[in-house]
């Protein structure tokens, strides 16, 4: 009798061990697949913004070829504009055909909110309801994530810590709305709003880093419109920014605590139209690239804009260091 109940327990023990094993597996899992689903550095990254003659909707990916981020522009608290507006224009089917092409040739699509068009945190948006809205309209378009792009100098240059403080509500309250591993979010600040000595009484973006870092997948940084010497040499890009803006290069960034491989560089594709200044010519940032991943970075490019950066353009940028 007690060897029959003790076999009894033993297989039902075993059993359970079974169910267990079988139940944790897809737990394990799940995890991995959200490990996967944010893509991993280096991101290289393109913003569309200007109407090109002859396309309806986003570039083809042979145009972009060797970039693996493209974000529209601009949505904004009032709705969609531009390249954003015209993804909305597309049927459901055009867009489900574009975005299944992204996906094949390893393409994220995002939007980018706010740009130098809106002023959030001076208009007195309200940082929880943008955000809302925000992610609503990325689900209902089926964006792989969204971009900050915040520009509200006014704001940031105040000191009090409004603009660092809405920018703090806004991404948390995307975050819980886009989950990570299911959506991208990214910021993309200009670089002095790094700078770590105080010039920034809110605390600039090390605050915001500080606050909800962990759920900014990675910074796509405005290197350029900061002055016609700033960022335009690999030194001063990299290693040590000018007096003008102090701190503010990628490993003095880095060494002040942001994560250094999600400091995405960013540049404009040439020297006139798409910035006042901070250009580097594409084959002499590549050397800049080699350079940076020398010492450990591995973070991407960001360029502002198609078309006049397009597949040509990231072949030169990485080819010496990440050769597409």
């Amino acid at each position: 009798m007690f060897s029959t109940t003790f076999a009894r327990i033993a297989a039902l023990l075993s059993g359970l061990m079974c169910l267990t094993a079988v139940l944790a597996a897809p737990i394990q899992e799940s995890r991995d697949l959200v490990a996967r689903a944010t893509p991993a550095a280096p991101h290289w990254v393109i913003y569309t913004d200007k109407w090109v003659s002859g396309e309806t909707g986003p570039p083809s990916t042979a145009d972009i070829a060797g970039y693996n981020v493209l974000i529209l522009s601009f949505l904004l608290s009032t709705g969609a504009a531009d390249q954003a507006i015209e993804w909305t224009s597309l049927t459901a089917d055009q867009r489900s055909t574009i975005k299944a092409s992204y996906a094949a040739a390893g393409i994220k699509l995002l939007v980018s909110a706010f740009g130098s068009t809106e002023t959030p945190t001076s208009s007195g948006i309200n940082a929880v309801t943008a955000a809302n809205n925000m992610a609503a309209w990325v689900k209902q378009y089926d964006m792989d994530g969204i971009d900050i792009d915040y520009e509200d100098f006014a704001a940031m240059n105040k000191g009090d810590g409004s603009a660092e403080t809405w920018l703090i509500n806004f991404t948390q309250q995307l975050r819980t709305q886009l989950p990570a591993g299911d959506f991208i979010i990214t910021h993309a600040p200009v670089a002095p709003w790094f700078r770590n000595d105080g010039y920034y009484g809110g605390g600039g973006y090390h605050k915001v880093n500080a606050e909800v870092g962990s759920s900014i997948d990675w910074y796509n940084i405005q290197f350029y419109n900061q002055g016609t010497t700033e960022y335009t040499t690999c030194d001063n890009l990299l290693n040590e920014s000018t007096s003008a803006w102090p701190n503010s290069a990628v490993f003095q960034i880095a060494d002040s605590g942001v994560d250094l491989n999600k400091l995405v560089i960013g540049k404009p594709a040439q020297a006139a139209g798409d910035a006042n200044n901070g250009y580097i010519a594409p084959a002499t940032l590549a050397g800049c690239l080699s350079t940076a991943k020398a010492k450990g970075w591995n973070a991407g490019v960001m360029v502002w804009e198609f078309p006049d950066a397009a597949a040509a353009w990231i072949e030169t940028v990485r080819s010496e260091a990440f050769p597409v």
